[in-house]
Parts: C-alpha cells; sequence; structure tokens
C-alpha cells in the first residue's frame, strides 16, 4: 500500500535537460544589417580592421585560468537576414570571411538572426526560439504598483521600473491630478527608464524587435536555452560546399571552423557599431527579467566549479560589450 502523499510520475514527463559544451567566452566579432554589406567590401574590411584590437583585448581580459587550463575563445558572427534580405548567402558570405581573414581574424561560427526567432522553419516541429523567451518573462514589479497596467506578454512592452502613472479620469475629477515621471528599479541617484517594445503588429504575424532577438542570441550563446529539454540552434558544420542563394537553405548557426573551441560559452563579449548602444542596454532590460530553466543554470554552475572559472550568478552580468568609436 502506497504512503500517504506518495507521487509517481513517468521518467518521460520531465524530459532530461540536454548539455551543451562551453567555451570559456563567445566574442562576437559583428552584427551588420543588409545594408552594410550592401556598401561593398571596402566597408567590410574597415569594420574588421577596427574590431581587431578590440577583439585581442577581449581575449587578455579574459585574464588568468587555473593552471593547466587553457582558454576556449570561440568567435561569432549575427548576419541579419531576419529584417531584409537584400544579398544572397552565396553573394554575401564569401566577401566577409575574406575581410576577416585580411584582418587576421577568424569567425569560427556564423549565424542568422532569423534563427532566433524561429529555429529550423521548415521542420514540423519547428522551435518558437522568441515566443519561448516571451513565455518565460517575469517581470519585475516596481515598488507601488498596481498591477493596473497589462503585463507585457500581452502589451509587447517591458521596462525597467515605474512608467508615469495614467490618468484615468479628467484633472477636474482627479484630485492627485499631478505629473509623476517614471522611475527606474533600484536606480542609483538618478534614474535611467527605459520602455523596450519587444514586438509589432499582429499577434498572429508579430514583427519581434532587434533588442527582442539580440536578447534571444545572448541566451543561445550563454548554453541557457533549451526546447522540451533539447538544444536549441546547435551549430551545424560547413562541410566546404558552395554556399546557397537561399538564406533558409542555410542553417540557423553555421560552424565554418573545424577546429572551433565550443559555441556557448560562460560569458560572451560582442564588439559592435555605437549604433547598438541602445538595443544592448535594452536587451539588458529583457535578460534581467527572463527566468531560466534551473537545470541549465546549474549545469554551467557545476561544469564552471569543475573547471575553477568564476561564472557570475545573474545572467546579465554574463554579457559584455565593446563599442569602438567610428566602427
Amino acid at each position: 500500500m502506497n504512503e500517504p502523499g506518495t507521487v509517481f510520475r513517468e521518467s518521460s514527463a520531465e524530459p532530461r535537460t540536454e548539455s551543451v559544451p562551453f567555451s570559456h567566452l563567445s566574442l562576437e566579432l559583428g552584427h551588420l544589417y543588409m545594408e552594410d554589406f550592401a556598401e561593398g567590401a571596402a566597408r567590410l574590411r574597415r569594420h574588421f580592421a577596427a574590431v581587431r584590437p578590440w577583439a585581442e583585448a577581449a581575449r587578455a581580459g579574459l585574464g588568468r585560468l587555473p593552471k593547466g587550463r587553457r582558454p576556449r575563445i570561440s568567435t561569432c558572427f549575427l548576419v541579419d537576414d531576419y529584417f531584409s534580405r537584400l544579398s544572397t548567402p552565396a553573394e554575401l558570405i564569401p566577401p566577409l570571411l575574406e575581410a576577416a581573414a585580411e584582418a587576421g581574424l577568424t569567425i569560427d561560427y556564423l549565424a542568422r538572426e532569423s534563427g532566433c526567432a524561429v529555429a529550423d522553419p521548415d521542420r514540423r516541429d519547428r522551435v518558437e526560439l522568441a515566443e519561448a523567451v516571451l513565455d518565460r518573462l517575469v517581470e519585475s514589479p516596481p515598488p507601488g504598483s498596481n498591477g493596473f497596467r497589462p503585463p507585457a506578454v500581452r502589451t509587447g512592452w517591458l521596462a525597467n521600473g515605474r512608467r508615469t502613472p495614467f490618468q484615468r479620469t479628467s484633472a477636474a475629477l482627479d484630485s492627485t491630478g499631478v505629473w509623476q515621471p517614471p522611475s527606474e528599479t533600484e536606480a542609483r541617484g538618478h534614474s535611467v527608464f527605459l520602455d523596450v517594445e519587444l514586438w509589432n503588429g499582429p499577434e498572429d504575424a508579430r514583427t519581434w524587435s532587434c533588442a527582442f532577438l539580440a536578447s534571444v542570441w545572448q541566451l543561445v550563446r550563454l548554453g541557457l536555452l533549451r526546447d522540451n529539454g533539447a538544444a536549441v540552434l546547435t551549430p551545424t558544420r560547413w562541410q566546404g560546399e558552395e554556399f546557397p542563394a537561399e538564406w533558409d537553405a542555410l542553417p540557423p548557426v553555421l560552424q565554418l571552423n573545424p577546429a572551433a573551441t565550443p559555441f556557448t560559452a560562460y560569458g560572451t563579449c560582442s564588439v559592435l557599431p555605437s549604433r547598438f548602444l541602445p538595443v544592448e542596454h535594452a536587451v539588458r532590460v529583457i535578460l534581467d527579467q527572463v527566468h531560466v530553466a534551473a537545470e541549465a543554470l546549474e549545469q554551467v554552475a557545476e561544469r564552471s566549479a569543475v573547471e575553477g572559472f568564476t561564472v557570475p550568478a545573474g545572467v546579465v552580468d554574463r554579457t559584455s560589450y565593446v563599442f569602438p568609436p567610428g566602427l
């Protein structure tokens, strides 16, 4: 006879969280729009020439590892094939790789931004990555909030504090009709309030914002996303054939360097043009309010502890950026 409170579950009801390999650092060598590529090879050469010293600084900034450990640093590059497709992989990728090599840089992994929205869209079991991250948003309620505003999963807007109160009555009827400023939660002295748009368009045909897709990109690089326990956007080894004429014929993440260390890493560093600074501020606001599966976090903690490599507890603290002047 079963003891009171005993619960039996099928092992298949709780999918195992798949392990992923980890580098110490995922170093992003750039994220360009199609319009940048349209400027030609000279634009690409200027980009990588400007990136190289900062990429070297990011490598050096990893610091010393425990005795006997060698740094594992993989490089990646994100191509925007989500918001526009002015060129094809066959036309775009070869000059991109040539410009990087000319600057003494190797792109280990090439990723498509559309894969951060929907991974493997042609498969019957396609993974709606952006939707999955949206479902994991846990908004941080600011002090004094009354829950009047609908949640971000309905409005498509996520803030890092308290918005200006919405006046529901006319000034003549509202005895408290005094304007109040927005305020950042846990501000240090003065607020830097930010309200981030996550998507626009109808619910059944959303266009995800650059900031939201960049948040998915960071979580993927950190090895913290799963689909029913399975790893997502795992790299596909490139076999050296000609690049296809259609972006959808290319895997979401392509491993170009067979000798590369793992794509996923304990921490990330992105070397980006300064125009991305407000976008990445928004990314940090989003990452601060994403609930990451405990099992994925535990894997990182256990693996890094075995290596004697310190990983910050907060997900957002595992990301870093460089915005070189003139990039």
